[in-house]
Order: structure tokens, then C-alpha cells, then sequence
């Protein structure tokens, strides 16, 4: 999309309002969002900054968990369609993302080694790249698609005028405003992440991904709607992002683990001995960040943290 073409849509962003309906104030943090993916799609499709990917990425994943937040507002079919399109965008540009964290690690880790040991892992490095080029190449392809193309179009008009999409009431007295909404939205995601509490202790990988993911879901729910949740809020994303980043992290870890250690057998003896230093490396990082995890389960808990939300939303 054009530079011009963004910035007319930029000019059309506003604040969400305690008073707007939750399928209005849905449009109005879409199309942040929205605007914030565009920006970024020259980027992620040069590969000279791995934070457009990333950033892209995020704005897909926000807008999903906004329609999926916001589809008793909406007409089903709508829905289903542009979560659908930005499903595939968001797929593929994960799978340069985590390329992209994975080679900038191996980079990071390639400066404490020797000289023989870095050209060894150098090795692996190439070889990686060499599948971020491609998956890359598949990213631009779907961005270059006339069904791309047409999704920018239609997903930008209808967050754009109003009323369009939203599902009929009926004269329905249900809540149907912000103010009204929201706060057991917000409690309803909470709740799904303190459910986790009984089996955290015990909790392996794929438990701490889906606790990761439930925080993630969280976070959108907050940020989404921080327009109206006043400055005490902030403080409880800060809360959210630490518990999120330390879960990312372990999954970064994992992600890493299923891609490298079927190459140690497939490499020279020196790549291999090279990469399963790294391997170790990451699995005693991955072992003591589990070991962290009850002591911020215990701060995220505590009340002087659940208070911040309790406040915001009692501002509403």
C-alpha cells in the first residue's frame, strides 16, 4: 500500500471512548492496529530490520484477538473471513520470525567462541539463512497476491465507516458499550490465566506455551482498550509483558531445540560439536528460567499488581 494511501488512513484514527459500543470501539483499535501492520510491510519484506517482521506480526495477532473479542458485535461471515486472511499473514511471516530470533541468538552466541568454532558454527548460521531467504520469498509472494491486495481493501473500508458489518440488536437491552463490557471481558481473561495456578508447578512445555498464550490474550484484551483504562493500567501490561517475555523466552528455547538438534547428526564432527554447545547453552538458560517461574507467578498475583486493574476498571 502507498505511502499516502497509510497516511489516510492514520488520519482517521481515534481514542476509544467509554461511551462507544464495543463494534465501534472495535473499529476504532482495528484500524490502529491495521495501520501499524502496513507500516511495517516494506520492511518485512526487505528483511533489513528483523523488528518490521516482528512488529508486523504482532499487529496481525492483535487485530485476530480484537475479532475474536469483538464477533458478537459483528456479522459471523465478516469475521470469519478477515480472521482468516490474517491467520495466513500472520503464519507466514512466524515463520521468518522465529529464523530471525533463532539466527540472531546463534549470532550473539558465535562472539564468545573461538575462531575455529566460529566458522563452524557459521556454518549452521548459512544454513539457516539460507531457509529464512526462502521462507522470506514466500512471505513476499503472498503480500504480492491480488487476494492480499483485495484483503487491505475491503478490511481498510470497513474500518473505516461506520456501521458497516455490525450485527443488528434488535432493540436487545444487553450491554453493548465499552463502559459496560469491558470489565468482565478483562476478568474473563484474567480468570484464564489464574486457572493455571494448580498445575504450574508440574507444568511442561506445552502447558507453559498455552499459559503463555492465555497471557498474551490477556495483554491484547488490556492494550487494546487502554484508551479508556487510565494510567494505572500501565503498570499492569508492565506486569503482563514480564510474565509473557519470560514464557516466550522458554519457547524460543524450545522452537530453537526442534530445529538444531536434528542437524548435530547431519553436520561435519567440529558444526556438530559446535551447535550441541549451544544446545547445552540454551537448555541450562531454559532450565533456570523454569525455575523462575513460581517466584513471578507470586509478584504477577499479588494484590498490589491486581489492584492497578481493579482500578482502571473501576474508572470506567
Amino acid at each position: 500500500m502507498s505511502p499516502e494511501m497509510i497516511a489516510a488512513l492514520q488520519a482517521q484514527i481515534q481514542p476509544v471512548l467509554p461511551e462507544d459500543t464495543m463494534a465501534e470501539a472495535g473499529r476504532k483499535v482495528l484500524l490502529d492496529q491495521f495501520v501499524k501492520m502496513l507500516h511495517h510491510e516494506s520492511g518485512s519484506r526487505s528483511g533489513e530490520d528483523i523488528e518490521d517482521v516482528h512488529d508486523m506480526r504482532v499487529a496481525t495477532r492483535r487485530m485476530r484477538s480484537a475479532l475474536g473479542l469483538l464477533e458478537d458485535y459483528y456479522k459471523p461471515k465478516l469475521v470469519r473471513v478477515y480472521r482468516r486472511q490474517l491467520r495466513k499473514i500472520a503464519r507466514a511471516l512466524g515463520a521468518v520470525r522465529d529464523l530471525d530470533v533463532l539466527i540472531a541468538d546463534l549470532k550473539q552466541f558465535q562472539t564468545t567462541l573461538n575462531d575455529t568454532q566460529k566458522v563452524d558454527l557459521q556454518a549452521v548460521i548459512d544454513r539457516l539463512d539460507e531457509e529464512r531467504a526462502q521462507l522470506r520469498s514466500d512471505l513476499v509472494r503472498l503480500l504480492d497476491k491480488g487476494e492480499y491486495r483485495r484483503f487491505v481493501e475491503d478490511f481498510g473500508d470497513f474500518l473505516t465507516k461506520s456501521g458497516v458489518g455490525v450485527k443488528s440488536q434488535n432493540g436487545d437491552m444487553r450491554p453493548s458499550q465499552v463502559r459496560h463490557v469491558l470489565p468482565a471481558l478483562l476478568y474473563s481473561h484474567l480468570g484464564a490465566v489464574r486457572a493455571y495456578d494448580g498445575v504450574l508447578e508440574d507444568a511442561d512445555d506445552t502447558t507453559l506455551h498455552a499459559l503463555r498464550i492465555e497471557f498474551k490474550r490477556l495483554r491484547y484484551a488490556v492494550s487494546l482498550f487502554a484508551d479508556v483504562l487510565g494510567s494505572s493500567v500501565k503498570d499492569f501490561i508492565k506486569a503482563i509483558k514480564g510474565m509473557q517475555d519470560h514464557l516466550g523466552r522458554m519457547q524460543d528455547i524450545v522452537t530453537a531445540q526442534a530445529v538444531l538438534n536434528p542437524m548435530v547428526s547431519e553436520l561435519s564432527d567440529g558444526q556438530g560439536e559446535t551447535l550441541q554447545l549451544y544446545l547445552d547453552k540454551i537448555e541450562a538458560e531454559r532450565q533456570a528460567l523454569r525455575q523462575q517461574i513460581g517466584h513471578l507467578w507470586k509478584q504477577f498475583n499479588a494484590k498490589t499488581v491486581q489492584k492497578q486493574l481493579a482500578t482502571a476498571v473501576a474508572g470506567l
